[in-house]
């Protein structure tokens, strides 16, 4: 049987109030942990370091892997390509962050040319990511 509203008719719409809180809660969840899964993604041996703080979340990560392979969030690129693309970014948006991940037994001066390029964007807010000793 069918519920009567106020006026004595049936009800028959659908309340999609529900649906909506829901997918927009997973669609949270998804955003809120996407960059931790494309991190994870891969395998890097990171220094460690006594202190250390969280990354900003809206960081462009960077990343120079065991094998000297250079990906900016989780795709491969250039030295040349990561510059244009950081200065893209800058241009949208001057105060971004940029997060550097190297692998441990990757040599400092490599390193170094990684935020030389990342510096010659125009990008001043970097981090270097490490793990707490």
């Amino acid at each position: 049987m069918h519920a009567p509203n106020e006026d004595g008719d049936a009800i028959t719409g659908i309340n999609v109030t529900p649906l909506v809180d829901v997918t927009l809660v997973v669609l949270i969840i998804f955003m809120a942990t996407a960059p931790m899964i494309a991190r994870r993604a891969m395998k890097l041996e990171l220094p460690k370091a006594a202190t250390h703080e969280k990354a900003a979340t809206d960081a462009i990560a960077v990343a120079l892997d065991a094998s000297r392979a250079l990906t900016m969030t989780g795709r491969p690129v250039t030295a040349g390509q990561l510059t244009a693309a950081l200065a893209a970014a800058v241009a949208v948006n001057p105060g971004q962050p940029v997060t550097v991940s190297a692998d441990r037994s990757v040599s400092y001066g490599e390193v170094a040319a990684v935020l030389d390029a990342v510096r010659s964007a125009g990008i001043r807010k970097i981090g270097l990511e490490v793990v707490r000793k």
